[in-house]
């Protein structure tokens, strides 16, 4: 394979496919994809194959197998099924996507979302964001490209991906109970461009049709409003336990105290009560996509 002129050893026709950047405080993912690697460069030296030529063979770029064999970088599943197939690993390789699909996304989400998997039952109340769990793809990505400090592209992706594979708890075969209220503000917002903001909408409206989800407008112009104090989330277990957090309160962190629980339970039983029920906040919602 030829050399390229900046020294990266690519092959001229070779694709650098960029992966995912290892998160070097994920001690545990960090393990697994070193595991991966290690796998890889196994099966490669089995094969009798030189770095340059399995990256040949797959397409990819020299310095990306070396990142990948020496645990610095994520491969995504297409790598996964190719280098399985050029190093004959019969299926063994590609079995660790399921692995990799986990850890790809940072740490503090995956525990978010195993924490979302076990529950029976949430309620969130929002009032600067449309909720994580209720955001279309592309208003979740114009979300973070809008971030600054900006975030690189891959982050981006990365992010947005963990975001969206979240959203799976919706189709749980036992699916919990879901209870959103929104701040209205969070529906006028255009964020993202009017389009996004339209598609945005009518996916709350096509999440409102499920049994399990309700989904409340607080309107702007309520004179009593128990979420003054920012947004809210309780998530409760089938063993009875449950953990909830409260910007401001209890320093902003996760609590499973019963004492904590209760004002945060309490509060969003309130707010809930204030806010618009089920069925008004989706004529609210259909009658601001009206209006675009």
């Amino acid at each position: 394979m030829s050399m390229v002129e900046d020294g990266t050893g690519r092959g001229n026709d070779a694709v650098d496919e960029p992966g995912w950047e290892v998160d070097p405080d994920d001690e545990s993912g960090a393990a697994v994809v070193a595991a991966v690697g290690r796998q890889i460069k196994t099966w490669r030296e089995a094969a009798g194959l030189r770095v340059g030529e399995l990256g040949s063979l797959l397409g990819y770029g020299e310095d990306l197998v070396y990142k990948v064999e020496g645990g610095r970088r994520i491969p995504r599943p297409e790598f996964m099924d190719a280098v399985d197939v050029a190093v004959g690993a019969g299926g063994k390789l590609a079995a660790m996507k399921p692995d990799l699909a986990e850890v790809r996304y940072p740490k503090k989400i995956r525990e978010l979302a195993k924490l979302e998997a076990a529950a029976v039952e949430l309620s969130a109340y929002g009032n600067h964001n449309i909720h994580g769990l209720l955001q279309s793809e592309e208003y979740a990505r114009a979300l973070f490209e809008m971030r600054r400090p900006a975030f690189p592209h891959d982050d981006v992706e990365r992010l947005v991906a963990a975001r969206v594979a979240r959203q799976s708890i919706f189709s749980r075969s036992s699916a919990p109970e879901l209870s959103f209220v929104q701040e209205e503000v969070t529906l006028r917002r255009h964020l993202g461009g009017r389009m996004v903001w339209r598609r945005q909408l009518e996916h709350l409206l096509e999440v409102s049709e499920l049994r399990h989800v309700e989904i409340q407008v607080m309107p702007t112009s309520r004179d009593e409003h128990a979420g003054m104090g920012g947004e809210m989330q309780v998530l409760k277990f089938k063993d009875g336990s449950a953990v909830g957090r409260s910007e401001g309160d209890f320093g902003s962190r996760p609590v499973s105290d019963p004492k904590h629980l209760r004002i945060i339970e309490l509060r969003c039983g309130i707010i809930r009560a204030q806010a618009l029920n089920p069925r008004e906040s989706r004529a609210f919602i259909e009658q601001l996509l009206g209006e675009t």
